[in-house]
């Protein structure tokens, strides 16, 4: 197992200590034997998916909890739902999503905004005008619903709380099969079935199922995105040149926290965890905001590399708010250094639960300093303070932990290995499964795992993937165990995947439609009384379509996000890369036809405060022709203002992205003009008072000579 860097341990050692000797309290029972048809181990959204499912078969289950709240990151924070083509959810799941929109749809459910100022600032919380599914919400509604969706089990789903498998003789087996399990406080648990529906997979792995932990080479499932990444890392990267020693310019000092000497070989597997986080609720409403507070243990040497970074000039503000309702965000990482605490996941998959605590506190006191820095610290530009000051921890939400979302975002821990391994030929639809039990729809999708020092003793990140995948069908056989482990236990959330097609199945309404599928299976092997291999796929898949389970359906191919070379395109290119930008910060790569690594965009708001600039350094005076590279779609805004100032003054245009360019390389032409050499021309583009999103890619300035 690869550890973490040895300084970012030491850095992080003191903090670790403080959480020693103040270990959670878990309520002290009774020992006692609990016997259910079904046992589901993890009150995720897939634990809580699944307990509703075995009931409706008419079975009885017990939901185990390990902490005191359900629902996962489904209540802990994760209110902008990732699912890509939502047409894909179905069942417990679709439910969930549908009763959220009935939750926001009563007038008195908005207290801070109307319904439509909502809307009108994040039209697409809906799937679409005519939908009954909405996908954004705040964490205390999400819980609200949960518990209005159990109380139809009327009793027959038994919920405990803070029940945590025993780690050193939890799990009990006989015959290939789990006869019983043991918690800390001495409680065995008999079931027929169990589900294992944690984000840490300790049932499976305690069952003694095969599983592995990091990413496996490139090699290893005929894959092209697993193992290190260094060249496709290009997006939440370094924009500027940052020293990563100790003391600047001294390789002898040693490397600041956090940063590794090598990357290692590119698409070599390894056992690093892509990084966790919190994703926090936060407001801009003044009597509900609560400051950023600098923790008791604050330790600036941690937040060294993210000082470096700004004084080199990034301008960028490191997070990712998106709007919820009543003027709340769900917060995420974005950037080179934001929520994610690059590094710090490594050993947590194989933890037990006491060291997985520690490390829980490590990371909420990491990004609670790193909040306080970015707003308050002398060194951070006033502009970026005053971003980080304008949102704060909602004082209404989490308000029994102190207004800190409750769930660690434990993107990826264990993923079992079965007789069929989800890759990534299943998410490009190049292998297509026949024994569906639900679908994936996002791209294949991992955070930074690593950062480490260039040749050029520069610091950079590695591990993000984000290529898009159309929706495919998730195979039966990789939620349950090769027989000859176990023979009657389900895997819904650390299913057999690959780390890159993990990627893209790692979705929460994609766990709540495969924590359904398996209870529907558990349910099919106890009224048949055979394995949980053994049920036959085609009465699986009847229960399934009857419950309104999505199987799977045709997509149009992705296409390729083809991009294009500054010298196919002739003339001076200047990139979005290369302009100067007040905003459009968010970066995008979906959308064919594009100019270096991707393109930039508005994100849709901060309309009127958003401009780029893009400055060419011509080789002589003469008449040049001014082209507009962007993506055109319908989303985009149709009145974007652009602005050429050239030797004979300026001249302005409203341009519709929404149309496809004419030219070749999705080119638009704006004319021909006077220029003097060197940089004293430009164009400008602003997103105004534009309704949709507002693209930047690249200006292309041709000599007249080769226009004719």
């Amino acid at each position: 197992m690869c550890i973490p860097s040895r300084c970012l341990l030491l850095a992080t050692q003191a903090l670790l200590a403080l959480v020693m000797d103040s270990p959670t309290v878990h309520a002290a029972q009774p020992a006692q034997t609990l016997e259910a048809d079904v046992v589901i181990y993890g009150g995720t959204s897939a634990g809580i998916a699944a307990g509703i499912a075995a009931v409706r078969q008419g079975h009885t289950a017990i939901l185990i909890e390990p902490t005191a709240y359900l629902g996962g990151l489904t209540t802990g924070g994760l209110g902008a739902t990732d699912i890509g083509n939502k047409r894909a959810i179905g069942g417990v799941s679709r439910e969930f999503y549908q009763h959220i929109a009935a939750y926001y749809d009563r007038p008195e459910r908005w207290q801070r905004e109307t319904r439509e100022q909502y809307f009108a600032r994040r039209p697409h919380g809906l799937a679409s005008s005519k939908e009954d599914s909405m996908w954004t919400f705040e964490p205390h509604v999400a819980s609200a619903v949960y518990e209005e969706m159990l109380k139809e089990t009327k009793g027959k789903l038994r919920i405990l709380h803070r029940e945590r498998l025993d780690l050193k003789q939890g799990v009990i087996l006989a015959d290939h099969r789990i006869a019983r399990i043991r918690m800390e406080s001495g409680t065995l648990i008999v079931g027929r079935v169990f589900v294992d529906c944690s984000y840490e997979g300790d049932l499976m792995a305690k069952a003694g199922v095969s599983y592995h932990v990091g990413r496996e080479a490139n090699s290893v499932y005929d894959e092209t995105l697993n193992g290190v990444q260094t060249a496709r890392a290009i997006h939440h990267q370094f924009i500027k040149e940052v020293d990563p020693y100790v003391i600047k310019g001294e390789q002898k000092s040693g490397l600041l926290p956090g940063i590794e000497p090598n990357a290692g070989m590119e698409f070599s597997g390894d056992h690093k965890v892509q990084a966790y986080n919190f994703r926090m609720c936060t407001t801009d409403v003044p009597e509900n905001r609560r400051p950023w507070e600098k923790p008791a243990d604050y330790d600036e040497q941690l937040y060294e590399l993210a000082l470096r970074n700004v004084e080199a000039g990034d301008p960028r503000f490191s997070w990712a708010p998106t709007w919820m309702p009543n003027r709340k965000t769900d917060t995420n990482n974005n950037f080179a250094i934001s929520t994610d605490f690059i590094g710090m996941s490594w050993t947590y998959p194989e933890a037990n639960h006491q060291e997985r605590e520690r490390l829980i506190k490590a990371h909420e006191s990491w990004q609670k300093g790193l909040m306080w820095t970015y707003a308050h610290h002398p060194r951070v530009p006033e502009a970026i303070r005053k971003a980080f000051q304008n949102l704060g921890l909602a004082r209404d939400e989490f308000k029994d932990n102190d207004n800190w979302p409750r769930q660690l975002y434990v993107r990826e821990a264990r993923r079992m290995v079965s007789s069929y391994v989800m890759s990534e030929r299943n998410c490009r639809r190049q292998e297509v499964v026949g024994d569906s039990v639900g679908m994936g729809a996002y791209n294949m999708d991992s955070h930074h795992v690593q950062r480490y020092v260039t040749k050029e003793g520069r610091v950079r990140n590695e591990g993000d993937v984000q290529i898009g995948s159309r929706p495919y069908p998730i195979s039966y056989r990789s939620i349950y165990p090769k027989p000859e482990q176990c023979r009657n236990l389900l895997v819904p959330v650390c299913l057999s995947s690959s780390h890159i097609a993990y990627g893209s199945i790692r979705m929460e309404p994609v766990f709540m439609v495969l924590g359904q599928s398996a209870a529907t299976a558990a349910a099919l092997a106890i009224e048949m009384n055979c394995d949980v291999a053994q049920v036959p796929y085609e009465a699986l898949k009847q229960r399934l379509l009857r419950d309104k389970q999505v199987l799977d359906f045709e997509s149009p191919e992705a296409p390729a996000a083809a991009s294009f070379t500054k010298e196919q395109a002739g003339g001076i290119v200047v990139d979005d890369e290369e302009a100067q930008r007040e905003g459009f910060d968010a970066q995008g790569h979906t959308t064919a036809g594009f100019f270096g690594i991707g393109y930039r965009h508005d994100g849709d708001a901060g309309k009127g405060m958003q401009r780029a600039t893009f400055t060419p350094d011509l080789p002589k005076a003469g008449r040049y022709q001014v082209a507009l590279s962007y993506g055109a779609l319908a989303n985009r805004a149709q009145e974007v203002e652009v602005t050429v100032r050239h030797a004979g003054g300026s001249s302005s245009y409203r341009i519709n992205q929404q149309e496809k360019p004419a030219g070749k390389f999705n080119l638009r032409v704006l004319g021909s003009f006077e220029f003097k050499a060197g940089r004293a021309g430009s164009v400008e583009i602003s997103n105004g008072q534009t309704k949709g999103h507002v693209i930047i890619d690249a200006v292309q300035f041709l000599p007249q000579t080769a226009t004719k």
